[in-house]
């Protein structure tokens, strides 16, 4: 997108009647006219009793779809439209709108057909599966290919796959996702709330930005792109490796210590009373209840051994006195 503002429209070039300027931009008359009035569209020529558009209101109409498909307003389209009429450019912050909506990921989409899927997923047909997958954009549906769908994240679809194979049924593996997402969408916008806060703020402070701020602004972007997934990547497998071990400490600790003889066929299951496990959680948490109990196991432990070898070496030296 380039030119400078108004100044640069001039009044040679091609020539729309209303229904014209629609069928080359897309938009309906209606559309082109609920613009004119907002103020989103310059001014058509007047002639005789028609009005005139150029290719500077097809250009402009080209704008603000692009905007609009961004996600932007028609009220801050507007703001930026007038900057752009001002001569102050929206290069800047196009380049930032550019970098924001770039992608976040190196992955690539792909794409499978209905009888890959099905192989995949143990060779059922599961239409209610598929639908929870289109719903979750896990695969996106191709217009006019009934048996081939899109994949956004092939490393997400893998996933199911994994988990689908190792048990996990179908209908348990979308609920989680479902979770999952609602979960990271928090943290995704809690750490856009963080940068916007500490970083962002000093060149989004007026609207809209002038160029100068917006292509720092979207080099800044680029620079702190990967930190939301490093982090993340960083704090998840710190979390896995805690709960892992906790999960792990907490059957572990509800077995006594294997004894082989005829009499012990194998680990025995040891139940707490509820009176004690109760006051456990009021102690410590239910979080920290399986470590506290097998600390406290281990303690005991080695307090009785300590006092066994205590007493053993008592009785040495009592006899030794006596003999």
């Amino acid at each position: 997108m380039s030119g400078s503002g108004p100044s640069a429209a001039g009044r040679s070039g091609a020539e729309y009647r209303i229904e014209d300027l629609a069928h080359a931009s897309g938009a309906t008359v209606r559309t082109i006219r609920a613009y004119q009035d907002r103020g989103l569209l310059p001014t058509p020529e007047r002639r005789g009793r028609a009005n005139v558009y150029r290719d500077t209101h097809l250009s402009r109409l080209g704008q603000i779809a692009d905007l609009l498909d961004r996600g932007y307003t028609l009220a801050s389209i507007k703001e930026l439209l007038e900057a752009w009429d001002t001569g102050r450019g929206l290069g800047g912050v196009l380049g930032l709108v550019a970098e924001v909506h770039g992608p976040w990921t190196d992955e690539r989409a792909d794409r499978i057909t209905r009888d890959e899927l099905n192989v995949k997923f143990g060779g059922t047909h599961d239409e209610q599966a598929v639908a929870e997958a289109v719903d979750l954009g896990v695969l996106e549906r191709i217009p006019g290919r009934q048996d081939e769908f899109l994949v956004p994240s092939p490393q997400e679809l893998a996933v199911a796959v994994e988990l689908y194979a190792a048990g996990v049924p179908l209908s348990a593996i979308s609920g989680h996702l479902r979770e999952l997402r609602g979960q990271v969408e928090q943290i995704a916008s809690r750490f856009l709330e963080f940068t916007t806060e500490h970083v962002f703020a000093r060149y989004l402070g007026h609207r809209p930005p002038t160029d100068a701020d917006a292509a720092e602004a979207a080099s800044m972007v680029r620079r702190l792109r990967p930190l939301a997934q490093q982090t993340v990547d960083a704090e998840l497998a710190r979390a896995m490796r805690t709960f892992a071990t906790r999960h792990l400490e907490h059957h572990l600790s509800a077995e006594e210590p294997f004894a082989p003889g005829p009499a012990s066929p194998g680990p025995v299951p040891v139940a707490l009373p509820p009176a004690t496990i109760a006051a456990v959680h009021s102690l410590v948490g239910p979080e920290h209840a399986s470590a506290f109990v097998t600390a406290a196991t281990e303690r005991e432990v080695q307090a009785r051994t300590l006092d066994a070898l205590a007493s053993s070496h008592l009785n040495a030296e009592q006899v030794d006195q006596i003999g």
